[in-house]
């Protein structure tokens, strides 16, 4: 699943071309994806301005002049194109057009048009129309925590979050209710750089160790956003290009491959928590 880097790479690729633009020819081109399309959603998105592009978690918000929100998950596969170009550069290939194009529409902004359009191979992604004054009490957004890189995300939060907690901090960090946005590659990441086992109790965890922890997320989102950034700019000047930060993964799907830390360490090992693969150096990351 796309993680927050990610989302937010797709987020910075439509805000120029979708902010203030005037939506047309909106088509929807089957009845569902994960969950059924909004009633009337062509003809509520038609017509409209867009306010804004935004992000929460791994979510986009479109908020709309007709008082609604246009809300997206991209699920696994899903990807939003423009001029037929993909936005981002994903873990996971996926077909972005024929029949696995599912919305299309027209952006008219400046007087320039601009082809959008919204692919799901899988149909895990959805999309929705809120009322703007809602959003924060929808269900899908009432619980989520704090986001990593705002001011309410810190050492404090994490030390509240994980009070009495036996639940292991790798999948810990996974819940949305601690934390927004946050996926299962760049907890890997973060768990390395701040020497934390992905194996330790969250709340056996010290607070010098969650402070670490804070600044190291904050530190892999930020790296992993300026990588996907320039490969959103390369696609709004329809130049190509791709983003590099995988190649930057120091943990992350590289088993029994050498610590970059050091080389002397055994080799990165893999285990499942909670279903998902987790890497990790067994020496830097000592409980």
């Amino acid at each position: 699943m796309p993680e927050l880097p990610e989302v937010e790479t797709v987020r910075r690729g439509l805000e120029p071309v979708l902010t203030g633009a005037r939506l047309s020819r909106v088509r929807q081109n089957r009845p569902d994806l994960r969950f059924p399309f909004p009633d009337r959603f062509p003809e509520r998105l038609e017509g409209s301005t867009v306010l804004a592009v935004q992000r929460r978690a791994k979510y986009l918000l479109a908020p709309l002049s007709t008082g609604e929100t246009w809300v997206t998950h991209l699920g696994m596969t899903g990807r939003f194109t423009l001029d037929g170009e993909q936005l981002g550069e994903f873990e996971e290939a996926a077909p972005i057009a024929g029949k696995h194009e599912h919305v299309s529409l027209c952006a008219i902004r400046d007087g320039a048009l601009t082809r959008v359009g919204f692919a799901d191979a899988r149909r895990f992604g959805f999309m929705g129309l809120i009322a703007s004054d809602a959003v924060e009490a929808h269900p899908w957004f009432a619980a989520i925590g704090p986001e990593p890189l705002g001011n309410a995300f810190s050492a404090a939060h994490l030390a509240e979050a994980f009070k009495g907690k036996a639940q292991n901090i790798k999948v810990s960090l996974l819940d949305q209710t601690i934390v927004a946005g946050l996926g299962n590659i760049y907890v890997c990441e973060a768990l390395w750089r701040a020497r934390i086992s992905p194996t330790l109790p969250a709340g056996r965890v010290s607070r010098p160790r969650l402070e670490a922890l804070t600044v190291a997320i904050r530190d892999v989102l930020t790296e992993a956003i300026t990588a996907g950034g320039s490969t959103l700019r390369d696609f709004a000047n329809a130049e190509g290009g791709q983003g590099y930060f995988q190649h930057a993964f120091d943990v992350y799907g590289r088993e029994g491959e050498a610590c970059r830390r050091d080389p002397a360490h055994p080799g990165i090992r893999r285990i499942v928590q909670g279903g998902r693969s987790t890497f990790y150096c067994p020496i830097c990351q000592r409980r």
